[in-house]
């Protein structure tokens, strides 16, 4: 059956976050936002593809420009074409020569890229009948590798040791699933210290969390350096000596303030700090890890890569040693193809996986690439968690599902990215009835 993509609906999707102060970090204070996209298509039944990229507020209006003006690339297009030529496909969306110019591969098109090469690998998904970590972590090799775009990081990782990696990850695969499918995928929660919360709200919540079964838990920093200590004082006596930090400076301090507060804040423990400093900056990152290591004695490193534009930032992060957790964002870089990359360098240099998530819909979508990467990648879950945030999981179809601070397994098909359509009237900007 050939099942051809015949249009694109583009929705502006916006949720009053920042008047509670969720979701609020150094630099961060908007409301969270979806460019969410939906891909009509002749299928029987009606099945379409969903997908979204992350936005904070106002942004939703360029990003949403960015996806229409996109779409051609995608309308007229069979699904059985786009998995013959997947490369050829991706670049049509990232090498569009009226486009390119405002890239090139990042910024505000390469997101708008991500959310409709999101969207196709969620309809893939559905048309197959499984949800798509099981559709990735059940393909070939040769195919897997075949989707990803090798352009300026073959210097790092080629398609042989690519294809290597993942054959490797054959092995004990089944005996991977089986623990998932029991004990769920580590996580930790962010929502116990957002940046505009008061003492008293995150000695509550980190209470609250740790009473839930969460043994990781992340603040963040970047404030004044003595209210960053306060406050990581707080949720160190909370959780005990044993349960893990970590710290978020939202790229806020320059090299140097990085690693002078950094010398403050390694009295709590922290298991990583994250975007110390410019996300483009890789050997500022590199300094900072360095001198990280010493004042923690190893036990502290540095992890980026939520807003890192594609993967050749991530291949010169790992190419010099700026970081000891990869970070990648489900639709920051270009979609899964772009993942796909960036999870098999990270393997090759050692360096383990732990998704960003956080904003509206993160969750879901980073839950997929994260049990791939284990069940095919990675053989162990030393050092493997993705972040949790509770905030805003019922507007989706197929929510995100806890136990006990671990990830339960999606079964639903799809990239668990379709919104419900009552939340997409209600929120929808300007004329929803919460802006209206």
């Amino acid at each position: 059956m050939t099942v051809t993509i015949t249009g694109v609906d583009v929705h502006d999707v916006r949720f009053p976050t920042a008047a509670a102060g969720d979701g609020s970090d150094a630099i961060n204070r908007g409301d969270y936002s979806a460019t969410y996209v939906e891909l009509r298509t002749d299928a029987p039944g009606g099945t379409f593809g969903a997908g979204f990229t992350f936005t904070n507020g106002r942004g939703n209006e360029i990003t949403c420009a960015a996806v229409r003006a996109l779409a051609h690339h995608v309308v007229g297009r069979t699904v059985e074409e786009i998995v013959a030529q997947p490369v050829a496909f991706w670049r049509s969306l990232t090498a569009d020569v009226q486009l390119r110019w405002l890239g090139p591969e990042k910024g505000v098109i390469h997101m708008a890229t991500g959310a409709l090469v999101n969207a196709v690998w969620d309809l893939r998904a559905k048309l197959a009948e499984k949800p798509l970590w099981r559709l990735l972590a059940e393909m070939p090799s040769e195919e897997l590798v075949r989707n990803i775009d090798f352009h300026h990081i073959i210097d790092a990782l080629n398609p042989a040791e690519a294809a290597a990696i993942l054959e490797k990850g054959q092995i004990g695969l089944s005996d991977r699933l089986a623990e998932l499918e029991r004990d769920g995928f580590p996580s930790y929660t962010t929502s116990v210290g957002w940046l505009g919360y008061p003492d008293d709200k995150v000695r509550a919540l980190t209470r609250e969390a740790y009473g839930q079964g969460w043994r990781a838990m992340k603040m963040k920093v970047g404030g004044p350096i003595e209210d960053d200590v306060r406050r990581a004082r707080i949720i160190r006596e909370e959780i005990g000596p044993d349960a893990l930090l970590m710290m978020d400076a939202n790229q806020v301090w320059d090299v140097d303030e990085a690693i002078e507060n950094m010398s403050r804040l390694v009295e709590f423990d922290p298991y990583w700090i994250e975007e110390p400093t410019h996300a483009d900056d890789v050997l500022g990152h590199a300094r900072i890890a360095e001198a990280v290591t010493g004042l923690s004695g190893g036990r502290c490193r540095v992890a980026t890569g939520e807003v890192a534009a594609n993967r050749v930032i991530f291949k010169q992060l790992l190419q010099a040693e700026a970081i000891g957790v990869c970070q990648i964002d489900a639709c920051r870089i270009g979609g899964v193809n772009e993942v796909l990359s960036v999870i098999l360098m990270a393997a090759k240099f050692g360096v383990p996986i732990c998704p960003h998530a956080g904003g509206v819909g993160l969750c879901e979508y980073v839950q997929h690439l994260a049990i791939f990467d284990y069940l095919r990648v990675g053989a162990s879950l030393d050092g493997r968690m993705v972040e949790y945030v509770d905030h805003l999981h019922e507007h989706f179809v197929d929510p995100v599902r806890t136990r006990g601070g671990r990830y339960l397994l999606p079964d639903q098909p799809g990239y668990s990215s379709t919104m419900k359509r009552a939340s997409i009237a209600e929120f929808s900007f300007p004329d929803g009835p919460v802006w209206a």
